[in-house]
């Protein structure tokens, strides 16, 4: 597995340079193990919405006794979690680690290609397909890979989540396991391309039968519904829900497991899916022996709050609050197992998001009479076509549009002798005119200039001249992308939670920028060792001038 690795990057991160003061084994400044604890859809101001009713073993010992970077967010145009996780990961921006969507574009082998998605590897832990997947589309190392090269394999780096997608782009090419839930069977697997044979004690996991216990519990509140005064009205009328009518407690998970196609995809819109992945943290620190020789280990745990139903319920449900004061009690729990077994001193560890969640522009509108609205993309997009066809001739033009970026059909543009940076130029102007986007750029421009600071960074930092789309958009502050039959999923919030703790870390704050590129260069230096060349962050100076 890791002669592979080393295989495969050879050609793009050679020379790696360990610094002259660096160390791959314990000393008295290096964590014995990196904990990093990852969270879909955390929202800043959720800590301080909640705080009374967390416990004093979660969230509100990291507050407390951790570092806060209160100004830290994602500067990605594209804000989802595919690409923050490979940002997050690699400390630098897709420009440069190539994750820049979901799904994209070869225009070698003119076909669509997902980010993850991999048919070579096949499943481990299951029968099902879920587990085809890989990172050979990451094209930069993460610091998990870093840790690898410099310790000759022998440190253990690990990751798990509830969706596949977070759990590979945070383990990166060279770990020894990323595990996630499959929706099919209900079990935790992974990919061959990180375990050649399912190891005994995740096979015990999945046999005690965990998530059928999660499946026979109704999900009632954790509190009487009256001390949920930060949320809005359990019956709010503008909540879709589940299957667009189940959207106030309590909820029949068995039910609604049966009236979804029996998938097990309704555990990750739970408190009990965060709980699941909590379980096997535990039970993989122990197992695996994390952190528990003088080589320094790492953990990922992405944790999912709400998942695909947080826009059936949105931030500021009862739903949402729920979730996050049972997740707390999760943290909780994951702290204390690790600080009993290691000390504070020797684990070094990070809370963050890896999204936020806008507002409902439907809610903000009408309660708070701000700018905000939806934006239509398909009605859209076939104005857009009629005025191609209309300027450049009948045509299937419009290759694909997806997440903020459209891909023209270069094969038919060649064909008919169109100038492709013509017709780039002439889509982004037609689309700027839209009420609900604020900029459509074309590649070439993107290409032709240096958007260094200001808004138009995003847009630098999400381009990849191999991947991206011809015309890229960002839409207005406010305005949310919903097409008729899909739910909605899109966030343009960049700013998320970020508190370190341990490792002999000092309470403090900043309220300085920091970047989300920021992370791996910081856990290299509590490590003692150089971060990837690819690294385009820094480390944040608060943390590591001790």
């Amino acid at each position: 597995m890791f002669r592979k690795f080393l295989t495969l990057i050879s050609g793009l991160i050679l020379p790696f340079i360990v610094a002259a003061q660096g160390h791959t084994t314990l000393s008295a400044n290096t964590p014995r193990i990196v904990v990093g604890i990852v969270i879909e859809d955390f929202n800043p101001d959720y800590i301080e919405r909640f705080w009374d009713k967390f416990g004093d073993g979660g969230f509100q010992r990291l507050y407390r006794a951790g570092f806060i970077c209160a100004n830290h967010h994602y500067g990605n145009l594209i804000q989802r979690p595919s690409v923050n996780m490979a940002t997050l990961s690699t400390g630098t921006s897709p420009s440069r680690h190539g994750i820049i969507n979901d799904l994209w574009i070869n225009r070698l082998k003119n076909k669509e290609v997902h980010a993850i998605k991999d048919d070579y590897y096949t499943t481990v832990g299951s029968d099902s397909k879920e587990g085809e997947r890989s990172a050979m589309k990451l094209m930069t190392p993460t610091l998990g890979d870093q840790l690898k090269l410099v310790t000759k394999g022998r440190s253990k780096v690990y990751s798990i989540a509830l969706n596949d997608i977070s759990a590979v782009l945070a383990a990166g090419h060279a770990a020894d396991g990323a595990y996630w839930l499959d929706n099919s069977s209900g079990k935790m697997i992974s990919s061959s391309y990180y375990v050649e044979t399912f190891p005994q004690w995740a096979f015990d996991f999945n046999g005690s039968k965990i998530v059928e216990k999660y499946l026979s519990k109704n999900w009632t509140t954790l509190k009487e519904m009256s001390a949920y005064g930060e949320s809005i009205s359990d019956d709010y009328p503008k909540e879709t829900g589940y299957l667009g009518k189940y959207s106030s407690f309590p909820y029949d998970l068995n039910k609604l497991k049966k009236e979804s196609g029996g998938s097990f995809k309704i555990l990750k819109t739970t408190p009990w899916g965060n709980s699941i992945v909590k379980e096997f943290a535990l039970q993989m620190i122990l197992k695996e022996q994390l952190g528990h020789d003088l080589i320094p280990d790492m953990l990922t745990v992405v944790f999912s709050s709400m998942d695909y139903e947080r826009y059936s319920f949105g931030p500021f449900s009862v739903e949402m609050e729920d979730t996050y004061l049972r997740l707390d009690k999760d943290i909780a729990e994951l702290l204390k197992y690790i600080e009993t077994g290691f000390g504070t001193d020797d684990v070094l560890v990070y809370l963050t998001g890896l999204t936020s969640i806008s507002y409902p522009a439907d809610y903000m509108k009408e309660k708070y009479h701000m700018t905000a609205g939806i934006f239509n993309p398909e009605s859209s997009i076939a104005l857009l076509k009629s005025y191609l066809n209309i300027r450049y001739g009948e045509g299937n033009w419009i290759e694909l549009f997806t997440n903020q970026m459209i891909y023209l059909d270069h094969e038919l543009i060649e064909k008919k002798k169109v100038n492709l940076h013509d017709m780039q130029t002439a889509v982004a102007l037609f689309l700027s005119q839209f009420e609900g986007i604020a900029f459509a750029k074309a590649a070439l421009e993107i290409e032709a200039n240096n958007f260094t600071g200001g808004v138009m960074e995003p847009f630098q930092n999400n381009f990849h001249i191999k991947r991206s789309g011809d015309v890229l958009i960002k839409y207005e502050d406010g305005w949310q992308p919903k097409d008729k039959f899909s739910p909605l999923d899109y966030t343009d919030n960049s700013q998320v939670p970020l508190v370190w703790y341990g490792a002999g870390i000092k309470k403090g704050t900043t309220t300085r920028y920091t970047n989300a590129t920021d992370v791996g260069p910081t856990i290299a230096a509590f490590l003692g060792i150089a971060p990837p060349s690819s690294v385009t962050g820094n480390a944040i100076e608060e943390l590591t001038k001790r």
